[in-house]
């Protein structure tokens, strides 16, 4: 049995541009409006999630001990 895909494929003059934005000083920017320098830090970040199951079990140590 054979399987189809459907897939959409744009062509560059169909595409539209993303913004990304990200709080900066308490407030939101465009990265698009950072210096070079500024965009090159932003590329560097690391980023984190905090599962809350994580959180429940280190919360549980704390109480028990």
């Amino acid at each position: 049995m054979k399987e189809t895909t459907n897939t959409i494929e744009l062509r560059d003059s169909e595409r539209t541009r993303c913004e990304v934005w990200t709080r900066v000083m308490g407030y939101h920017r465009p990265v698009s409006a950072f210096n070079a320098g500024k965009r090159s830090e932003h590329r560097e970040r690391l980023y984190f999630s905090e599962h809350p199951t994580q959180c429940g079990l280190v919360r549980e140590k704390r109480e028990a001990a």
